[in-house]
């Protein structure tokens, strides 16, 4: 339908040119033929015009400008589907995507086919996951462009993100029929994968097997085809046939751990002998592979396992792998392995150490073994006994092994690791810092060393070292944040949360969740990219990907931190900024005091004043380097002011928005329930710390911070409970019974603690219950607490660190809180929180949270960053590793 204000001919034939100079991105131009038309008096309020020249202006960074304009084209125009698509491009360049579909879809009401319009739609409906509209509009497409590829693949791609397995299949064979194959065709290829794909989510594994079968001659991709092809026969049943598969891809192949257990699985092999069978004809086969040689001591047992893992240790230290020991450390839950590997390696040192060789067995002719062999060996061992918790030993052999070589980097870093595990921070610190200037290029080592020295709130000096590997001429901190170093900030992030810098640490956090929004938004890169190369399964894994990107740990560390700080900032909120000043304001009378209050707020103003415009002044030069379209740029971000983020007025609003991607994505880990408690505790919402704490159940019901959380909800209950409506009370009242077990609660918190005694976790927990319940209990509580007997299961420096605190804090009481310390130091002589004032040369609170941010890193040894690696050697064989604790 034409427009409501239509152009004469020679001011269309303009408008057309401002359309061409937009897309050619000669906005300059552009303005030049919209002034033209726009400073005639009969087209002044033109809708259309004043649209694109606002279109314009926005890809020029003049938002506020543009959207003005665009608005005004738009209330001069309503029936223009070109008012209404610019409006659409607006509201999408700000993030308001619902508000940019409407916008489309009005638009389509005055134009139903206009292609650019459709796209644009279905590209929002698939960010904003609107399948069901996303499929009617993939349809117009295809009804409109039956030729073109992506139309097919698009509307096939709806209905398997539907999950209509038949319809997409349908759509998929008939284009499949259309096309005309070439020799080597990889995006057909890519086709054919793909189509496999929805077969198999659809449970049509003999038509999926039928499938590769018959078109394997035009598919590129030969493992993957191979790989799917086997795990179908397995299915299937066609175990034979598997078999063969499995064995040709370990000929391309014999590192795989996968293969040696599809094989396992094809040949049926059950017994400890039948699966050895396996490994040792591959063994012969492939005698430099080290997956034959390592993964059977996952099973094998008694002297089978001493025989085997004699060869494997032996191979390991004899060419000096690093990495020998993370590749044991699976093998460590079981206590007679445990016991195997000790002896035998031990059994290797003393050999090494007296007459040159592993054992006294071993033949006299020939050399000796290399001095290297003592060196690996020790080193394992140092890595071994730290494993334990036998920090004695673990320092016994790093020592001699730096006493051997005092210049491999490796031995520097375990010993490190070392002192981190005794919470000695400091010290961690110096043994990085010296294995990073023996090699000041590895960014490897530099990335330990800024880690650690995080970890000792040294927060500038990290920044210091993470500046020798990011961009010149730029603050580390802003290169880092521009590379989503999210490692980095989370650390920044936890040490300035154990110094009480809130503000910082929100800050940080903040960045971290920005980051995750970004991601989310470079999606858009992707639906027509994708769709035009045809890499669709790795685009349907993006989509999935994107769908659950914030139960990444990097988000829910982040996550933690900011709720936890603003729990703390709820209970104590800070003083204002001005009540902070160190000026004696007792003796000033009313008008000297009221004249220094507006010089502060006068010289608060000025400072924020000139920032503005420092930033402002950021902003221009950096847009006057870099001359980009930010026509799909996004909104710009406000300004992260620490002062103002630690003094934000409801501080429990902000932890609900870290905590709701929590419950919907991590609510398999019973830290976001517990979390979830603790704010719906203060915001006095009954039922739905009721909801918290029944969802923590289902997680782990003996958890004990759990079991504070269920005496802090029952108490509550019982002081609240006539408050509520009738309905709710019945419900509290029937919940509380189950949650109690029918107790009285002092009874159940009794029951609770006695049934754990042995759990140093457990009678922290009852003890803390026990004063909340009853202050006048404080000497048993306290008793209870600081239990150090040797029959704790759970007996380590965290505990023990959180016991002291309680002492200094809750229970107020330091003579307790200095013969515990004492207590404690004789227990753990390396950890800084127990040393005396004399010794403790590290910064306060150093060894807060140590063991927390371990059981944070899934990884430790590997960073999860593009612009820092970890050395290849650290991680070559750490499959199995989970942590490095």
């Amino acid at each position: 339908m034409p427009s409501s204000n239509p152009l004469p001919p020679k001011e269309n034939a303009l408008f057309k040119r401002i359309l061409k100079c937009y897309e050619q991105k000669q906005y300059k131009n552009g303005l030049k033929f919209s002034k033209q038309i726009l400073s005639n008096a009969k087209f002044a309020e033109h809708g259309e015009t004043l649209s694109m020249k606002g279109l314009i202006l926005n890809c020029l960074g003049k938002k506020e400008e543009a959207l003005e304009l665009v608005k005004r084209g738009l209330r001069n125009d309503l029936r223009s589907h070109v008012c209404w698509h610019v409006f659409g491009l607006i509201q999408r360049a700000e993030r308001k995507y619902d508000e940019a579909i409407k916008a489309y879809r009005n638009a389509l009401k005055w134009d139903k086919e206009n292609l650019q319009i459709l796209r644009d739609l279905s590209l929002l409906q698939i960010q904003m996951r609107d399948l069901e509209g996303y499929k009617d509009t993939r349809y117009q497409l295809l009804h409109l462009r039956p030729a073109q590829r992506a139309s097919w693949i698009g509307y096939a791609m709806a209905f398997h993100l539907l999950k209509e397995y038949d319809t997409s299949l349908n759509v998929l064979e008939e284009f499949r029929k259309t096309q005309q194959v070439k020799s080597y065709d990889y995006e057909h290829s890519e086709f054919l994968l793909y189509m496999n794909q929805v077969m198999r989510e659809a449970g049509m594994h003999e038509e999926a097997l039928n499938h590769l079968i018959q078109y394997q001659q035009q598919i590129c991709d030969q493992v993957c085809l191979q790989e799917t092809k086997a795990d179908l026969l397995l299915k299937l049943g066609k175990a034979d046939e598997a078999r063969q598969i499995f064995e040709h891809l370990l000929e391309r192949n014999p590192e795989n751990w996968a293969y040696y257990e599809g094989l396992e699985r094809s040949t049926n092999a059950t017994t400890e002998a039948e699966r050895l069978a396996i490994y040792t004809t591959y063994m012969g086969k492939y005698p430099r592979a080290a997956a034959p040689k390592r993964l059977p001591l996952k099973f094998v047992t008694g002297d089978e396992f001493d025989k085997m893992l004699d060869e494997y240790l032996r191979k390991m230290f004899r060419k000096g792998v690093p990495p020998a020991f993370t590749s044991l450390r699976g093998l460590y839950k079981e206590p007679a392995k445990v016991a195997a590997i000790e002896r035998m390696v031990l059994g290797y040192r003393e050999c090494l150490d007296s007459i040159g060789r592993f054992s006294k067995e071993d033949p006299t002719e020939g050399d000796c073994e290399p001095p290297t062999v003592l060196l690996w060996t020790l080193y394992f061992l140092a890595q071994h006994y730290d494993h334990l918790g036998n920090l004695e030993k673990a320092f016994e052999f790093i020592n001699r092994a730096i006493e051997h070589t005092p210049t491999l980097i490796e031995l520097f870093i375990a010993k490190a690791k070392i002192y981190k595990h005794a919470r000695d921070a400091k010290k961690a610190v110096e043994c990085l810092d010296e294995a990073q200037s023996l090699d000041t290029a590895d960014r490897y080592v530099n990335y330990k060393c800024a880690k650690y020295m995080l970890r000792a709130n040294m927060i500038k000096q990290a920044e210091d070292m993470c500046s020798k590997f990011t961009r010149e001429g730029v603050p580390a901190i802003e290169n880092l944040n521009e590379m989503q170093c999210m490692w980095f900030q989370t650390e920044c992030a936890l040490s300035y949360q154990r110094q009480g810098m809130y503000g910082e640490a929100l800050k940080k956090c903040h960045e971290v969740d920005r980051h995750f929004t970004e991601i989310i938004e470079d999606q858009f890169d992707f639906h027509s990219y994708c769709m035009r190369k045809m890499t669709l399964r790795a685009y349907l894994s993006l989509l999935r990907l994107e769908d659950v990107l914030r139960n990444h740990r990097f988000y829910f560390r982040c996550a933690k931190i900011a709720i936890e700080v603003y729990l703390r900032l709820h209970d104590k909120p800070l003083a204002d900024s001005d009540a902070s000043d160190d000026i004696d304001t007792a003796n000033l009378t009313p008008k000297e005091l009221k004249k220094l209050r507006s010089k502060q707020r006068r010289a608060q103003k000025k400072a924020q004043q000139l920032k503005e415009e420092e930033e402002r002044n950021k902003a221009h030069e950096k847009q006057g380097k870099n001359k980009h379209d930010p026509d799909l740029d996004g909104p710009k971000e406000e300004e992260l002011v620490p002062d103002k983020l630690a003094r934000i007025e409801d501080p429990l609003e902000q932890a609900i928005y870290f905590l709701k991607p929590l419950q919907t994505l991590a609510a398999n880990l019973i830290e976001t329930h517990l979390m979830a408690f603790e704010i719906y505790y203060r915001k006095d919402k009954l039922l739905l710390m009721l909801q918290s704490i029944k969802r923590a159940c289902a997680v782990d019901s003996l958890n004990p911070k759990l079991h504070e959380c269920i005496v802090k909800f029952c108490k509550k209950v019982n002081e609240r409970l006539e408050q509520q409506h009738e309905a709710v009370r019945t419900i509290l009242q029937q919940e509380v019974q189950l949650l109690l077990e029918g107790q009285d609660i002092v009874q159940y918190n009794k029951s609770f603690t006695d049934s754990h005694l042995s759990s140093q976790t457990h009678r922290i927990s009852g003890a803390l219950s026990m004063y909340f319940l009853d202050p006048t209990k404080k000497d048993e509580a306290i008793s209870l607490a600081t239990n150090l007997g040797d029959n704790l299961s759970n007996r380590n420096t965290q505990n023990c660190i959180r016991v002291l605190e309680l002492l200094q804090s809750d229970f107020k009481c330091e003579s307790m809180a200095s013969e515990y310390k004492a207590r404690c130091h004789e227990l753990f002589p390396y950890a800084t929180a127990f040393q005396p004032p004399k010794m403790n040369h590290t910064m306060e609170n150093n060894d807060e949270n140590m063991v927390e941010e371990e059981k944070m890193d899934s990884n430790d040894g590997s960073p999860t960053t593009n612009n820092i690696s970890p050395r290849s050697n650290d991680i070559e064989l750490s499959c199995n590793s989970t942590g490095d604790n």
